[in-house]
C-alpha cells in the first residue's frame, strides 16, 4: 500500500513519484532517458526492456493519473490525438462509434477520416438531447464518445445517463476529461469505462509539453490498450512524462486560481454591450449549470462568447488584448484566446460547424492564473475599444446608406 493511499487527491497529486528513489534517495525521481534496458541474463527480462514498451518515468505518470482518475491502469501517449487514435483501435469494421456532434475538431476530423476508410461506422449526435437514450438503443454502438464540457460551446453531457444507455447495449463508454482534469471531474466514477486526456492541457499546465493519456476502469481493458500502444508506437517520451508529472503536482493549486479567474471573466463578459452570448457552466443561466454542479467539483476555466460586430470586430478585439495571447491550445497558466472557426475547428466544414452551433463570431478563452482584475480590465478595455470602432463604422456608413436609399427612391419614382 502506498503511503498516500488514504490521503486526498490533492495530496496524492503532490506526492506522485516523490521519495521513491531507493538507490540515491533523490526526493524527486530521476528521469530514465535510456532507450533500452539490459537483461539480467539469457532469457531473463527485467521489468523494462525497451522504452517504447515501457519506461520507469512514464510508468510513474501513468500510475499517478490512474490514481487521480480512480482507475486501474493508465497509458501515456505522445499526444492527445494519439490517445484518441489508440482508443479507436478497440473498434472493428462494421461496428458503430456514437460520438458527440460538437466534440473537438481534431477528434471529429479523425473520426470522419477513419469512418470514410471503413474502420467503423460513425454517428455524430447531440448527447445532451432528451432522445439520446432511445437513439443509442436503436444504433447499438460499440463505443460511445462523450466530451463534457464540450469544446468550444461547453455543453454538459450527463455521463451517468449516457453511460447507462451505452452499457445497456454492450458499448464501451469513453469520456474526454481534458477540459476539467481529475481535479474537477472523474468520469470513471460516473459510469465511463475509459477516460481520455490531452495531457498538454491542465495536467501539464505550462504549455511546454504535448502529450496524451488513457485511463481505464477495467485492468484487462488497460492491458489491451497498452498492447496496442506498444504495437503502434504511440507511447510518450520519458522527458515529456517527467515534465507532465511535475505539472500534475501543482494541478489542484492551479485549478483553484483558474476557477476563480474564469468566474470573474464570465461575469464581466455578461455585462458588456459588445458581447452577444456567453457560454460558461458557472453561470446560473447556462442550461447545463445544475447538471455540471451534480457531476463536477468546479465549472472549469474555459469561457466562450460571441462578439457582436462581425469579422472587423473580431480582428479589432483580439489586437487590443495584452493579457490574452491569440493561440491554439488551453489549460496553461497563461491566458489564451482562440477563434474556433479559423483555428481549433477549422477542419470542420461550415455546415458541420453550423450543426454543432459554432458560429464565426465565437471566441474561446482559456483563462489562466494571472490576477483576475488584470484579466477583466484587459478584456473590458478591448471590448470597449471594439464597441467604439463598431459604432464609428456604423456612423460612417450611414451617409452612404442614406444616399443609396435616396437614389433608389428617385429611381422608383
Amino acid at each position: 500500500m502506498s503511503a498516500t493511499d488514504n490521503h486526498g487527491s490533492a495530496t496524492r497529486a503532490v506526492r506522485a513519484g516523490i521519495d521513491c528513489d531507493h538507490h540515491h534517495g533523490a526526493v524527486v525521481p530521476p528521469i530514465h532517458l535510456s532507450a533500452t534496458f539490459s537483461f539480467e541474463g539469457f532469457n531473463k527480462k527485467r521489468t523494462y526492456d525497451y522504452t517504447r514498451s515501457g519506461n520507469p518515468t512514464r510508468s510513474q505518470l501513468a500510475e499517478a493519473l490512474a490514481v487521480l482518475e480512480e482507475g486501474t491502469s493508465g497509458v501515456v501517449t505522445s499526444t492527445g490525438m494519439s490517445a484518441v487514435a489508440l482508443v479507436l483501435h478497440l473498434v472493428k469494421p462494421g461496428e458503430v462509434v456514437y460520438a458527440a456532434h460538437d466534440c473537438y475538431g481534431g477528434t471529429q476530423r479523425l473520426l470522419r477520416a477513419l469512418s470514410s476508410r471503413g474502420h467503423f461506422d460513425l454517428v455524430l449526435a447531440d448527447l445532451t438531447s432528451p432522445d439520446v437514450e432511445a437513439d443509442i438503443a436503436r444504433r447499438k454502438p460499440r463505443l460511445v464518445w462523450i466530451e463534457t464540457p464540450s469544446n468550444p460551446l461547453l455543453r454538459i453531457t450527463d455521463i451517468r445517463r449516457v453511460a447507462a444507455a451505452g452499457h445497456a447495449v454492450g458499448a464501451l463508454v469513453v469520456a474526454d476529461n481534458t477540459f476539467l482534469s481529475p481535479a474537477l471531474q472523474r468520469p470513471l466514477t460516473l459510469g465511463a469505462d475509459i477516460v481520455v486526456h490531452s495531457t498538454t492541457k491542465y495536467l501539464n499546465g505550462h504549455s511546454d509539453v504535448v502529450g496524451g493519456a488513457v485511463v481505464t476502469r477495467d485492468a484487462a481493458l488497460g492491458e489491451e490498450l497498452a498492447w496496442w500502444a506498444n504495437c503502434l508506437g504511440v507511447t510518450g517520451s520519458p522527458f515529456d512524462s517527467y515534465l507532465t508529472l511535475r505539472g500534475v503536482r501543482t494541478l489542484f493549486a492551479r485549478m483553484s486560481q483558474h476557477l476563480a479567474n474564469a468566474q470573474a471573466v464570465a461575469d464581466a463578459l455578461v455585462r458588456h454591450e459588445a458581447v452577444g452570448a456567453v457560454y460558461y457552466p458557472g453561470l446560473t443561466t447556462h442550461p447545463g449549470h445544475a447538471l455540471a454542479k451534480s457531476q463536477q467539483s468546479g465549472f472549469g476555466a474555459i469561457v466562450s462568447f460571441e462578439l457582436l460586430g462581425g469579422l472587423d470586430a473580431l480582428e479589432s478585439f483580439t489586437s487590443e488584448l495584452r493579457c490574452f495571447t491569440l493561440a491554439e491550445s488551453l489549460g496553461g497558466v497563461e491566458s489564451l484566446i482562440a477563434h474556433p472557426a479559423t483555428m481549433t475547428h477549422s477542419s470542420m466544414d461550415p455546415s458541420a460547424r453550423a450543426t454543432a452551433g459554432i458560429k464565426d463570431s465565437l471566441l474561446r478563452l482559456s483563462v489562466g492564473i494571472e490576477l483576475a482584475e488584470d484579466l477583466v480590465t484587459d478584456l473590458t478595455h478591448a471590448l470597449d475599444r471594439t464597441a467604439e470602432r463598431t459604432r464609428a463604422q456604423v456612423a460612417a456608413d450611414l451617409p452612404f446608406r442614406d444616399a443609396e436609399v435616396s437614389v433608389l427612391a428617385e429611381v422608383d419614382a
